[in-house]
């Protein structure tokens, strides 16, 4: 036993009670420690840091008196301390027995001296019969270690025991057998242990709270104070254990947020809020320091210290519910996930991991930039609160550290690395460029980068179009080389309070518009191959095409099924490479190819025009047989069996990546279609010109009857009619080559060279470019429907009119 008594509290209790000779309390180590007796008759100055009331028993008498007192108190109550009957114990959790007038009795060490601090001055007299001591059941609760969890820096350690578990005799004495001021010295020993995240001796959880449930730690325990204690009391210690509910919420929600499935932002906030609990952790330290130094410290000052921190924990735990809400399953809505499943999200994550999660369907998770966008929405809520703010802010700067660089690498290197699905961009990997050289379709322009829409922060969400072309871009220019964008960009923002935050974008953009435009325009021409393409396609300059049909013509004649395609495919190889001609110069002629097309245009371009229309198109092959429909399927068949190699002949130009961009298959679909209008007009003009031979060279036209009227006016109605027919092909003809296509071609080279022409005008600095590669895909794209519009090739009705009347011989 300790032989350091002390005295102002022995001497109060005697004068309280009117008794000298009851049973002292055992004093415990805080209260040796914050209380020191006095004897030299010095006066012992009071803590002047604090306005709290003093307690009566907190000063001492100079006089001799006083002094002589105290020296018999302290000798009676070691007299009384070596004689006693009851045993005077703290009932924590036991560790050890021993033995105390022979007798066995259930003790333990106080747990804050198990801890290495010091135990409150909380009296306990619990005389123990000796009747029920061997009766006792063993109270031995031991720790164990939990399963491994993604979260590297979550507790391992079991749950301790509900403090509503303790046996009986380990329960302290209840409150209303202390004083008021031994009830305020409990609960301000129990408030520092249950600000920490433990329970009290006589405040403890609800019974209505289960800590093994991960969804009601999440939402916070809710505290119950044992019957008996003061009103006063009870009201103050009410309004501090509200802070109490929102760190162990928040310590909940920092452990399971760290798993690795909600990904990096939600582990940066994690982070920065783990600071936050360290700096709360310090002022839990610093109270018990000044509890146990300061004789003045009440719960009234406590109260008093917390309510800043109050204020920051309930702003951390009002954002840590809103989080959690998001993260709920869907139960409210069970058709919710039917409409949002998506098959290249499930085949992308089975190649990936090999394996479903285990409802990953029924769950959302709150992560990336609805992570961001809760803490922006949530500091324009707390705007007008300073305190509120500058917390908000800390988070929010630090959160959005690794999106960020997620950010920066796509803008200035045209990559992802987002290993979480929590980037705004969304790669199709599945979408490879590899598949451009058997079809060169623009789905990997389209499909392979897109914006996840939800997932957007409201500080990217006016630039999101220029944040999703940067990337793109660049990662176009990165795959062809035709740009070293690896070295490392320096001096680059990391969070998005930076002043050059818009201005980095701006300046990415522009940098991968301008490559990406270089890549294009000088290093694989594309002008020069749209020239190419005019050739082949709208027939300009065509001496080689006719020398073509003139070879030809005897295989065209033939039905389309029975056409030789390698021996026109040998026939165009001779005419291209023809000395003399405009195709021998041209250095793309060994991309054109001749096939043979299954489909009627006539009948392919109803179907273009009352279906679906062509960009809904993957591929040339297969874009005839989707716009069949199910009642002229039968019929059609046979009308496509009859057709001639004149009305299937088109030409496919191969293209290359990066052009494949621009000069798509649905481009080349449109001059296809083009092609094939302007073949059947010059195939037309050409039987013409036949009749006309006919009927100059035959006799039966050239020799004029004399006896039958009626012939002679047939024949120069026959006559009239040819002529009439040609002059119409012809000046058709021409309505759509000089009057849609090269005006309309005119005006598209001066969109591409536009770049070039800014260049022409001298000395200088570079002029700002204004064009992106998007404006000029949807410019090519345009001048095609463009001419097929007024060609009228897009109209049902003049298409029944123009090929039922003016072109009966390619009816189908």
């Amino acid at each position: 036993m300790s032989s350091s008594v002390n005295p102002r509290s022995t001497a109060y209790n005697d004068r309280r009670n009117g008794t000298a000779g009851a049973k002292p309390r055992l004093p415990s180590s805080r209260a040796t420690a914050r209380e020191k007796p006095s004897f030299s008759g010095d006066i012992v100055p009071d803590d002047s840091a604090s306005n709290a009331p003093q307690r009566p028993n907190h000063s001492y008498r100079t006089n001799g008196y006083s002094r002589n007192t105290t020296e018999r108190q302290i000798s009676r109550v070691q007299s009384q301390l070596m004689t006693r009957e009851s045993l005077h114990v703290r009932t924590k959790s036991p560790v050890k027995k021993y033995a105390v007038n022979g007798d066995d009795v259930d003790t333990r060490r106080p747990r804050s001296e198990e801890h290495g601090r010091l135990s409150s001055p909380v009296p306990a007299t619990i005389p123990i019969p000796k009747t029920a001591k061997t009766n006792l059941p063993p109270w031995k609760p031991q720790a164990s270690l939990i399963p491994h969890t993604t979260a590297p820096l979550a507790s391992r350690i079991c749950l301790p025991p509900l403090a509503s578990l303790l046996p009986e005799p380990l329960q302290p004495p209840p409150l209303s057998q202390l004083t008021p001021h031994d009830q305020e010295a409990a609960i301000l020993d129990d408030l520092l242990y249950v600000l920490m995240g433990f329970e009290g001796q006589y405040i403890r959880y609800d019974q209505s709270y289960n800590p093994s449930v991960e969804k009601e730690r999440l939402d916070g325990p809710s505290f119950s104070i044992l019957p008996g204690l003061d009103p006063s009391l009870r009201d103050l210690t009410n309004s501090v254990l509200k802070m109490a509910t929102y760190y162990s919420a928040i310590e909940a929600f920092v452990e399971v947020q760290s798993r690795e499935e909600f990904g990096a932002v939600n582990h940066a906030l994690c982070a920065s809020i783990r600071k936050l609990l360290k700096d709360y952790l310090i002022l839990i330290a610093q109270l018990e320091n000044q509890l146990i130094i300061n004789d003045s410290f009440s719960l009234h000052v406590l109260h008093l210290h917390t309510l800043p921190t109050n204020h920051m924990m309930f702003q951390v735990y009002t954002l840590a519910q809103e989080i959690v809400k998001k993260n709920a399953p869907r139960e409210d809505d069970p058709d919710e996930s039917v409409d949002g499943f998506n098959v290249d999200d499930i085949i992308m994550q089975l190649k990936q991991d090999g394996e479903l999660v285990p409802g990953g369907m029924s769950r959302t998770i709150c992560k990336g930039g609805n992570v961001l966008r809760l803490l922006t929405d949530r500091l324009a809520y707390m705007c007008g609160d300073p305190a509120a703010r500058t917390l908000l802010q800390t988070l929010l700067r630090d959160a959005s550290r690794p999106y960020m660089t997620m950010l920066n690498e796509w803008l200035h290197h045209g990559g992802i690395k987002d290993t979480h699905a929590e980037f705004l961009i969304k790669e199709q990997k599945s979408i490879r460029r590899e598949k451009l050289e058997e079809d060169y379709t623009d789905e990997y322009w389209e499909k392979r980068y897109t914006i996840r829409d939800p997932d957007v922060p409201p500080q990217l969400e006016a630039v999101k179009d220029k944040v999703l072309l940067a990337g793109k871009y660049l990662n176009v220019v990165r795959e062809c080389g035709g740009v070293d964008i690896s070295t490392e960009v320096h001096d680059v923002p990391k969070s998005f309070d930076d002043p050059r935050f818009l201005e980095n974008i701006n300046n990415a953009y522009s940098h991968a518009n301008s490559s990406l435009l270089s890549l294009l325009l000088t290093t694989h021409a594309l002008p020069a191959r749209l020239q190419s393409m005019k050739h082949y396609f709208f027939l300009d300059h065509s001496d080689f095409f006719t020398y073509f049909l003139d070879l030809s013509a005897s295989e065209l004649k033939k039905p389309a099924r029975n056409v030789n395609v390698s021996k026109l495919q040998s026939l165009l190889d001779l005419v291209l490479r023809q000395p003399g001609s405009i195709a021998a110069q041209d250095p793309f002629k060994e991309d054109v190819k001749v096939q043979m097309n299954d489909v009627g245009l006539t009948k392919f371009l109803m179907g273009v025009v009352n279906v679906r229309g062509i960009d809904q198109d993957e591929s040339t092959d297969n874009a005839a047989e989707k716009y069949r429909t199910p009642a002229t399927h039968a019929s059609s068949t046979e009308e496509d069996n009859n057709m001639t190699g004149f009305e299937a002949l088109e030409f496919k130009f191969s293209v290359p990546f990066p052009l494949s961009l621009v000069i798509s298959s649905k481009t080349v679909l449109r001059y296809q279609i083009l092609f094939r209008y302007l073949l059947s007009m010059r195939h037309l003009e050409n039987l013409l010109l036949n009749s006309w031979e006919d009927h100059n060279k035959v006799l039966s036209w050239t020799h004029r009857s004399k006896g039958d009227r009626r012939l002679e006016m047939f024949k120069r109605r026959a006559w009239t009619l040819r002529s009439r027919m040609l002059v119409f092909v012809q000046q058709f003809t021409y309505y759509c080559t000089a009057e849609v296509i090269e005006p309309n071609w005119q005006r598209l080279m001066t969109k591409v060279n536009g770049h070039d022409r800014n260049n022409d005008r001298g000395p200088g600095p570079p002029p700002k470019v204004s064009r992106t590669v998007d404006e000029l895909m949807e410019d090519h794209v345009d001048f095609l429907d463009t001419c097929l519009k007024e060609c009228m090739l897009m109209n049902s009705k003049l298409l029944r009119v123009s090929f039922s009347r003016f072109f009966p011989p390619f009816l189908s």
